[in-house]
């Protein structure tokens, strides 16, 4: 079968390699979509934390059952599915306490192992997620909106709060989405004004603030959130939940400096990056940081839920499609063009 590489930063080429071969409790999957994310692209570009060359990319899809055994979970030949592709080892003591996704030796398709863009790839039947009838594109992007969709219930988001998401791109917009079908008062935060834009109008999301300064960002906080005179000072009030959606030690310190005493911070964004702040901050305002990795698969579940039910509308995430032999122009462009929002490529 025809997989597609990312050889070295920048390089990207299609090969001719075995297809997989199905096993014992394993379903044999016709690729049908792959999505590129931001860790594809950060392997691309070659700043991915998780990352070894040369490397399948690729945990964003969907796909058809070409044969599985009898089982249990209803999975038959013919059915259209996506899948949770973070395995975990089972041994070590997250694993045993439940927590899979935050795995001490996690191995996620397209960055610690090959991922699905390729033609074939099997897949334990228990990591299968049923479509219940959404189409291959929606599929899609169930797992980059799982990423954004666990932050916000790690943050624990409540009807009526304020919540600033920092990052107006895939996941940023993903988690404020997220956010707005729990019920929250969203605003997105970046520093391209066009994002914004483009975030607001097509996700209705409650207003932006343009970042292009400390000065500007807290202008910003006070506009939404308003501010209280105590003892003669005025204070910002602040959010009551802001998200790190882009990867940045800069926009790290942000999302604790515009959060609200007794709020909460989720940390999804990656960086390989250091960041020296005054830790105090997080003692003073009694913050609650929330680290959020991955997702759980009942996450996968709720949100084919929500989307098969109306509560989260997926039709405008994808900006462009690609075919599987024009893989590295998709890349190409994803890197080079800030407007796009999630790309596909079609199998």
């Amino acid at each position: 079968m025809k997989a597609v590489y990312i050889v070295e930063p920048g390089k990207v080429e299609i090969r001719d390699i075995p297809a997989p071969v199905r096993k014992k409790g394993e379903a044999l999957l016709r690729v049908l979509r792959v999505g590129i994310c931001g860790s594809d692209l950060g392997s691309y570009r070659g700043t991915f934390a998780y990352f070894d060359y040369p490397r399948i990319p690729g945990h964003e899809f969907s796909a058809e059952i070409v044969e599985i055994d009898d089982n249990d979970l209803g999975f038959k030949p013919g059915m259209i599915v996506t899948a949770d592709p973070y395995f975990n080892c089972g041994e070590c003591y997250s694993c045993k306490r439940g927590h899979v996704n935050a795995c001490m030796d996690n191995r996620t398709m397209g960055c610690q192992m090959d991922g699905a863009l390729c033609e074939y790839i099997t897949m334990p039947i228990e990591r299968l997620v049923d479509g219940r009838g959404l189409t291959p594109d929606q599929l899609a992007v169930i797992e980059p909106m799982c990423i954004g969709y666990h932050g916000m219930v790690r943050a624990g988001i409540r009807p009526g709060e304020n919540v600033l998401i920092f990052g107006g791109g895939t996941i940023g917009v993903m988690a404020g989405i997220s956010a707005k079908s729990m019920g929250a008062n969203v605003y997105i935060s970046d520093i391209i004004p066009e994002k914004l834009e483009r975030d607001v109008e097509m996700f209705g999301f409650a207003g932006s603030i343009c970042n292009t300064s400390p000065e500007a960002l807290m202008e910003g906080v006070e506009r939404i959130t308003g501010s209280t005179m105590v003892h003669g000072k005025k204070q910002i009030n602040g959010f009551d939940v802001t998200a790190e959606a882009v990867g940045l030690p800069q926009t790290f310190q942000n999302a604790i400096d515009s959060v609200a005493f007794g709020g909460r911070v989720a940390l999804i964004g990656v960086s390989k990056k250091n960041l020296d702040f005054n830790f105090t901050l997080i003692q003073k305002k009694e913050i609650d940081i929330y680290g959020s990795r991955n997702a759980m698969k009942k996450d996968f579940e709720d949100l084919v839920d929500r989307v098969v039910t109306g509560k989260i509308d997926v039709s405008n995430i994808v900006s462009a499609k690609y075919s599987f032999d024009d893989s590295a122009k998709a890349f190409e462009a994803f890197s080079s063009n800030h407007e796009l929002l999630k790309v596909l490529i079609s199998l």
